[in-house]
């Protein structure tokens, strides 16, 4: 288990910094974000998450919701990740790029 799902589940609050470009323009690649830790039931539609998908780790966007199946997770370029109930945290805050 990675070090960021470890810290999350522990109920911590942490800075991610995840690579790609998936998420542009509302985050850049690298760009440090704050996760707070959340269950996948509090999450909405537009929520940018932190979760496991397929066994890839994913700073994406919610973006469906259904009581069986979990979460809808999709990058900001329309490609769908899949479903999935492993979700450990959501952005709170985008920091600026150091």
């Amino acid at each position: 288990m990675n070090w960021k799902i470890q810290k999350l589940q522990n109920g911590e609050t942490i800075i991610s910094k995840e690579p790609g470009n998936s998420m542009l323009p509302l985050l850049k690649s690298k760009q440090p974000v704050k996760l707070q830790p959340i269950q996948w039931k509090d999450c909405k539609t537009g929520d940018i998450v932190y979760c496991k998908v397929r066994g890839n780790c994913f700073t994406h966007l919610v973006k469906g919701k259904n009581n069986k199946r979990g979460l809808l997770i999709g990058n900001n370029h329309g490609r769908i990740n899949g479903w999935t109930k492993n979700v450990y945290g959501k952005v709170i805050e985008i920091l600026p790029m150091s």
